[in-house]
């Protein structure tokens, strides 16, 4: 290769940080910095994954921890990939918005008003179905009606359309560890968790400038959590409502 090629694509990498997270050993989870602050990323094609939600176990009983899915997995050959908590929940563990799993609709959306990170609209729903798995503001799925196959909602969007949310401030304050969603350009869907407390606003930056995302959608934080073999990381210090993982056959 000549060098002026190979140095036409260094650069062509080094400014396309989506391309610098693939991982050349097949892993779906890598850590990455991004302005002094650590995340691990989860990805996995929108198209074609098999990606699940999980809130109740055969019997009824919340899973609450990612050990009680993969312990449910197994018996059928499978296992956890990776996974996060996935939206909001009340002290029973039942989702506050709409919540779907394998095509059954556990609680239908909501569109009111209220307090909280949840009711900071635009929030948003992020869902699977037939084209796979999507990110989109709540009274947008409203109108489009989709069939999902799995559904959770959750607030605020932290992205939408390439835009931040207009309530974002750049000098925030209000610092806590965040985890979110965001579907991106290059046809992956990315998982984030924050490995320090950051704002809104610089989480919302990370999903729309440096992973590409022009939809992103917020979790949870301060009691966000990761499972990621990749990474030899299973958070299990308290019990999670709705949890959204790649599901894979057993090693």
């Amino acid at each position: 290769m000549k060098p002026a090629r190979r140095t036409c694509l260094a650069l062509i990498f080094a400014l396309s940080p989506v391309a610098a997270l693939a991982q050349a050993d097949g892993r779906a989870c890598s850590d990455i910095t991004d302005k002094g602050v650590s995340y691990s990323v989860c990805a996995a094609p929108a198209k074609g994954s098999d990606l699940r939600l999980f809130l109740r176990d055969p019997e009824g009983k919340p899973y609450g921890a990612f050990s009680a899915i993969d312990r449910d997995l197994a018996k059928r050959g499978e296992r956890l990939a990776f996974a996060m908590n996935a939206g909001m929940y009340h002290e029973d563990r039942s989702p506050v918005g709409l919540y779907i799993e394998n095509g059954a609709q556990a609680k239908g959306l909501s569109t009111r008003g209220g307090f909280g990170n949840f009711h900071m609209r635009p929030n948003g729903v992020f869902w699977i179905g037939p084209g796979g798995a999507q990110v989109t503001e709540t009274s947008r799925y409203a109108r489009l009606k989709p069939k999902a196959a799995y559904a959770t909602q959750s607030g605020p969007m932290l992205v939408i359309a390439g835009k931040l949310h207009p309530r974002f401030s750049q000098d925030s304050d209000s610092l806590k560890v965040r985890n979110g969603v965001g579907l991106c350009r290059d046809g992956r869907v990315r998982f984030v968790i924050s490995n320090a407390r950051v704002s809104f606003h610089d989480f919302a930056v990370l999903f729309r400038d440096r992973l590409g995302c022009p939809d992103a959608l917020y979790l949870d934080g301060s009691i966000s959590a990761l499972h990621a073999p990749d990474l030899k990381r299973s958070d299990g210090w308290r019990p999670m409502g709705p949890i959204v993982g790649l599901v894979a056959k057993a090693r």
